[in-house]
């Protein structure tokens, strides 16, 4: 059988704005929770909660949520340097990356996500819209399982943001009908202090 891949992508795979890690944590990280010391509650929530980031961005803006795709890729059976899980997406694979804003917009976050070239535009059908947009849009049941947190620096995401490192980030599978449906790699702006508070309790 010939594969067939989203139209309206490029083969020649650029870079991805991974974090340089400071600290990282991984799954018993997530589940008991951080000393609010080193992350404060509110941001604990946003991290290494289970609920949709586009949603809750949305809730604390009071404006919808948008999407800038800025790379649409087949990477094949590259690893592309994304954590480990990776190898839960079937071959060929393709990666996604958005910034994601306010309707004024202000950015407020950074997604990189890997899919199964095959398949992805049977999830991802309206490509302007967030993810958790398509997928509500589509009635699918998920599951969100965030497997890593990562507090680090990142020049790229200093100069996209405007705001000066470190940051919090996280990765975390979504599984639909208890299979891997995508892996995504998350960075939050720090001007989402402006509505949680600082990132850290004295």
């Amino acid at each position: 059988m010939t594969a067939t891949y989203p139209q309206d992508i490029s083969t020649a795979s650029s870079s991805w704005y991974s974090l340089k890690p400071i600290w990282q944590g991984g799954q018993e990280t997530v589940q008991q929770g951080l000393p609010h010391k080193q992350l404060a509650p509110t941001w604990q929530m946003l991290l290494l909660g289970d609920g949709s980031p586009t949603h809750l961005l949305q809730l604390l803006t009071g404006e919808r949520t948008e999407v800038d795709v800025i790379d649409m890729s087949l990477i094949g059976k590259k690893d592309d340097g994304a954590p480990e899980e990776i190898e839960a997406i079937a071959e060929p694979r393709l990666r996604r990356q958005v910034w994601l804003r306010t309707a004024s917009g202000q950015r407020l976050a950074y997604a990189a996500s890997w899919w199964n070239a095959s398949n992805v535009d049977d999830y991802l059908q309206n490509r302007s819209l967030p993810v958790w947009r398509n997928l509500s849009t589509l009635h699918t049941e998920l599951y969100r399982d965030v497997r890593g947190v990562y507090y680090g620096n990142s020049s790229a995401l200093e100069s996209a943001f405007g705001e000066k490192a470190p940051f919090w980030g996280r990765h975390y599978l979504f599984w639909h009908n208890s299979q891997p449906l995508t892996l995504i790699y998350e960075v939050f702006s720090p001007y989402l202090q402006k509505y949680l508070g600082e990132m850290t309790q004295k």
